[in-house]
């Protein structure tokens, strides 16, 4: 016995409304059979892989599977239905759930691993749709194991090298790829395997999956005349391929249309236009930046990217500035630099000590603030280009910061170079010259392109609608300020951390280095930003102590945790709430978050600092306002939350498809 499944963790035909009652139902059997410790929680990690990408398979099947810190050991269940249920390729018979701890031992991936790959093979499906008891089934996956000594599907062999048939076969190779590498990742590598075969293609797929990954041969990857990237992860030293014609597709793509996949390889290998592996490139852009990806998807994904690396910017001088105004006063932004370069610990300036220090912490952070705007174009242009579109978009951000452009230039010229980075990354160099592309070639084309149209094109129009676009936000008082509050809670409650709660976000953190002592009005924003996003988890806290009745225990003790997530301005400690209850809870917070949203620009709080909730307190102007609007939001959403409890009830689905997991 492998002991990866039990006859406890078998349900045999069956009948669920969806796939969410499948999981959810699968879940309860790992608990039950003390493989798992929290229901929600399983389903929670299983339900978030599910929405990454469907895990339906072709001819019935599905597989959802997930890593989860409340899996106690690595196990299997399967579910045969009756009906089917759609798990994204039409209606599944056969659902086998795998769940693994977050620190599963290499040996124990590899049996689960191998458990996905048997499901390429008819007779092994075959054999569990004839099976008549639980025991049974586990025989049988038992016997699928036992015949296995997991090799990496290495390919079809290639024939004696010196040979004429071997010299006139393609030579192809892949990368597989899932987010949890359990699945997904072995069955495209044994599905583009098969197909390869079948077309007479030399080739070599490298599984980057949990139980470990081999790396392809340099030699290997030298001879190849076209890669094959099916993953939904980043694609570990990209930067090998280099070159090479590519074609990148979701992995699941590599199971389900993994003859049509290995064709068009070969197709690109003979054809000179084809997309190919950037020069330079280090990792996959991930299968977020697959070739079918929508334009809209790819212009998130980048823009969110530069946000992501410009914070630790914003945060930093943010703070810096702060302390500097705590300890000079807000006079201190006339004599800073003057101060810092003419005095020292042992001849300080009239205002002693404190002015000394706050002169010091005030240029600092204005220092730092400084690279926001180049900072947000550089990693915007690496999203797009990989390394190669660093240097040409920190500069033309430079530029753009030149030309008054703001944080908007930033964000033109970051796509701007980016995407003349990658043109000229995609040209097919020669061979001698492909060296020099990446530090030479390509940020000195891109920077020319990008930089020159900066300064002589866009930036005196991107800066007067900068200075329109500020002057606008400036005159915003009474109703409006109000207003725009009201709307920046309802982002940040809306899918706590999710892709609205980031676009608020994102939109308070690029402006806050457009605040000053005069121009308060991007602090105000980042404050009600900042307030709103703390409501949710303390809400839920809140919720939690007023009416313990209508929590489980396990949410009474996420509640515990919602106090100090909730503090520090986390608003994914509300998610485990959502997740169990989302029609309650997300109306509950979105009313609190609006709440919030509007006592605080109504109050004109203001932050200077771009996260940290109260712990960051000293950079908070009108404090107490700050916590009143928090105060205030926090009642309303967990006074709402109980009363939606209380009086909008269902009933509960677990209950309806109890009888359904009768074994035949």
């Amino acid at each position: 016995m492998t002991d990866i499944s039990e006859p406890g963790l078998v349900v045999l035909d069956g009948a669920f409304g969806d796939k969410a009652s499948v999981i959810r139902a699968l879940a309860e059997r790992f608990v039950a059979a003390g493989r798992a410790t929290d229901v929600e929680q399983l389903f929670a990690d299983a339900w978030k892989r599910e929405e990454q990408s469907e895990t339906g398979l072709p001819g019935g099947l599905a597989i959802p599977h997930c890593k989860s810190a409340a899996v106690i050991r690595p196990s299997l269940a399967v579910a045969r239905l009756a009906p089917g249920v759609d798990f994204g390729e039409g209606d599944a018979d056969l659902v086998f759930m795998i769940a693994a701890p977050d620190g599963a031992a290499e040996a124990h991936l590899v049996l689960l691993a191998t458990l996905a790959r048997s499901l390429m093979d008819d007779d092994f499906t075959g054999a569990i749709r004839a099976a008549s008891t639980p025991e049974e089934v586990v025989v049988i996956l038992d016997h699928a194991l036992e015949e296995s000594d997991e090799p990496e599907p290495e390919v079809v062999p290639p024939t004696d090298a010196a040979s004429p048939a071997s010299s006139a076969r393609p030579v192809i190779v892949a990368v597989t790829a899932c987010p949890t590498g359990i699945a997904h990742t072995y069955m495209a590598a044994d599905a583009l395997t098969a197909a390869a075969k079948r077309a007479d293609v030399e080739f070599h797929v490298e599984t980057q999956g949990s139980a470990g990954a081999t790396p392809l041969d340099p030699a290997i990857i030298a001879r190849a005349e076209a890669v094959i990237f099916a993953v939904d992860v980043d694609v570990r030293d990209k930067a090998r391929f280099a070159g090479k014609p590519v074609i990148q597709v979701p992995v699941k793509r590599g199971i389900d249309e993994s003859d049509k996949l290995v064709a068009d390889a070969v197709a690109a290998s003979h054809d000179p236009k084809a997309p190919r592996v950037a020069a330079g490139a280090e990792s996959a852009s991930s299968a977020a930046a697959a070739t079918d990806e929508s334009v809209g998807a790819k212009l998130k994904r980048w823009l969110l990217t530069g946000v992501s690396y410009m914070i630790p910017f914003v945060a930093g001088g943010g703070l810096l500035i702060a302390i500097g105004f705590l300890l000079g006063g807000y006079d201190i932004t006339d004599n800073a630099t003057e101060v810092v370069l003419g005095s020292t610990l042992w001849n300080l300036p009239a205002g002693g000590l404190g002015e000394y220090l706050g002169a010091v912490a005030f240029t600092i952070g204005a220092a730092s603030m400084g690279f926001l705007v180049p900072a947000l174009a550089g990693f915007i242009a690496y999203a797009i280009a990989d390394r190669p579109g660093i240097a040409p978009g920190f500069t033309v951000g430079a530029i753009a910061l030149l030309m008054n452009a703001g944080f908007l230039g930033g964000l033109v010229g970051g796509l701007l170079a980016g995407a003349v980075a990658y043109w000229i990354g995609r040209i097919n160099a020669p061979r001698w010259l492909r060296g020099l592309m990446p530090v030479v070639i390509i940020p000195l084309g891109a920077g020319i392109v990008a930089s020159g149209l900066m300064l002589i094109v866009l930036g005196g129009p991107i800066a007067w609608l900068m200075t329109t676009l500020n002057d606008w936000l400036s005159s915003l008082t009474g109703t409006g300020a109000v207003v725009l509050g009201l709307i920046l809670g309802f982002m940040m409650a809306f899918d706590l951390g999710g892709p609205v709660n980031k676009v608020a976000y994102s939109f308070a953190v690029a402006g806050l280095g457009a605040g000053s002592v005069d121009n308060q009005f991007p602090w105000m924003i980042m404050a009600a930003v900042m307030a709103a996003g703390m409501v949710p988890p303390l809400a839920m806290a809140l919720a939690t102590v007023l009416d313990r009745k209508l929590f489980p225990a396990v949410e009474r003790e996420n509640g515990k945790a919602a106090w100090l997530l909730g503090a520090a301005f986390i608003s994914e400690g509300a998610i485990p709430f959502a997740a169990a209850d989302p029609l309650r809870v997300i109306p509950a917070s979105i009313l609190g978050g609006m709440t919030t949203g509007a006592i605080c620009m109504a109050a004109s709080v203001t932050s200077q600092a771009p996260h940290g909730g109260i712990f960051v307190f000293f950079a908070i102007g009108n404090l107490l306002w700050f916590v009143i609007a928090i105060a205030a939001g926090t009642v309303v959403s967990a006074l709402a939350v109980i009363a939606l409890k209380r009086w909008a009830r269902k009933t509960p689905v677990a209950l309806e498809a109890e009888p359904a997991l009768v074994a035949a």
